[in-house]
């Protein structure tokens, strides 16, 4: 049974930063790409960033470079989102997926950012 679990959202003023976390269990890691999504109310969810587990690569949405970095703790099962220079646009409900080929099977149930 595969499960993502994020945290680490909350409120922040603009120009702060918050780092988000997304915990695997089950058999999720080394071959997967670990991608995170936000969604705003009204609008769709967007990809924000994404990591390919294995290569170690990462790519970002245009809305995010030079802002946010993902990075991995490979000990701990582990995915994050640091998230700097926040802006009021940055507020949404951000979720963790995995994906081990086309498509994001599994997802968390997100963790709410708002910056005011």
């Amino acid at each position: 049974h595969v499960q993502l679990v994020e945290s680490g959202g909350g409120s922040v003023q603009a120009g702060g930063s918050l780092r988000l976390s997304c915990k695997s269990s089950g058999y999720i890691w080394s071959n997967y790409c670990m991608g995170w999504f936000r969604q705003a109310e009204g609008y769709e969810r967007e990809g924000v960033a994404q990591m390919d587990l294995n290569a170690g690569t990462s790519g970002y949405a245009d809305s995010a470079k030079g802002r946010f970095t993902v990075s991995r703790d490979n000990a701990m099962s582990t995915v994050y989102l640091q998230m700097n220079s926040l802006k009021s646009e940055d507020t949404a409900l951000y979720y963790c997926a995995a994906r081990s080929s086309v498509s994001f099977a599994y997802w968390g149930r997100g963790t709410q950012v708002t910056v005011s």
